[in-house]
């Protein structure tokens, strides 16, 4: 099966057709990413400086309503970078609620980010290195078993792309790194969002999630011989995807913009693919 799926839309507002929606929920519940090779994302005149100027050392600029926008440092104006960001946001939640009518009531909106650095040569540390295979999973943010929905869009301005490589389903992860995982220590969870390291209370779910990332990350033989293919976003590309269940990689690509949706599992067609549902049948026990 092809792990991409291609959705012709080129209007962030355009009425999906009934076969789009139904193409497009089940290639995203069933760990496949869609690209919308249409899509593009035109910046506004006074935005396009924000491609030309010195990045930094911030792999992501995030941004989320109620924060503002965090991590651009004196590089950019505060007040452009909220503007374009919230603007996407906008644009995403308009292509969610057309493109999979059945989440809309259901969506809540997390954090929004702008991408500026060349991934490819970026010196980080192995936890942070998206050139890695990996699922997602937030340290700081407990996801307590909702989905983790993102839309990205390659805004570079002239034709460098942005790419991608896939990685096994994710039960095949699961089977393969839980038997190295540890059960979450009683009162752990309490005290990190205590000392405020969480934002909300980290559920086993999270535990393992995170334990997951982090072997996935860290096991250099796995990512050498993992099945594995690259796929290429051209500029003016979006793509959507679950990034929880995604088995993905960032290889090489600058400036592109990304929008984070949570979703609850029970708003799913099918929550049985979720990955808290094939973790809790894993390990036989609720996580959430």
């Amino acid at each position: 099966m092809s792990k991409l799926v291609d959705i012709p839309l080129s209007q962030w507002d355009a009425s999906a057709s009934m076969a789009q929606q139904t193409a497009a929920l089940q290639a995203l519940e069933d760990g496949q990413l869609l690209r919308l090779p249409s899509l593009a994302f035109p910046l506004q005149q006074e935005e396009c400086p924000l491609l030309t100027g010195a990045a930094g050392s911030a792999k992501n600029i995030s941004w989320d309503p109620s924060r503002g926008v965090r991590g651009h440092g004196d590089a950019y104006d505060a007040a452009l970078l909220a503007a374009l960001m919230q603007r996407y946001a906008r644009h995403t939640h308009s292509l969610l609620v057309s493109l999979l009518p059945r989440y809309q009531p259901h969506l809540q909106q997390g954090k929004g980010s702008f991408r500026p650095v060349e991934i490819a040569g970026r010196v980080t540390s192995w936890r942070k290195d998206d050139t890695r295979l990996h699922v997602d999973s937030f340290p700081a943010s407990p996801t307590q078993g909702r989905r983790i929905l993102r839309v990205f869009t390659n805004i570079h301005p002239e034709h460098a792309p942005r790419v991608w490589k896939l990685g096994a389903p994710f039960e095949q992860v699961a089977q393969r790194f839980l038997p190295r995982a540890t059960r979450p220590r009683p009162g752990v969870a309490s005290l990190l969002q205590w000392l405020h390291v969480t934002k909300s209370r980290r559920t086993p779910y999270d535990h393992y999630m995170l334990q997951l990332h982090d072997a996935m990350k860290a096991d250099l033989a796995y990512q050498a011989e993992v099945e594995q293919h690259s796929y290429s976003f051209a500029p003016g590309q979006t793509w959507v995807v679950f990034s929880d269940v995604v088995s993905h990689a960032a290889l090489r690509g600058q400036h592109a913009l990304e929008q984070t949706w949570l979703l609850p599992v029970s708003a799913m067609a099918d929550p049985a693919k979720s990955p808290l549902a094939i973790l809790e049948r894993l390990l036989q026990r609720p996580l959430a």
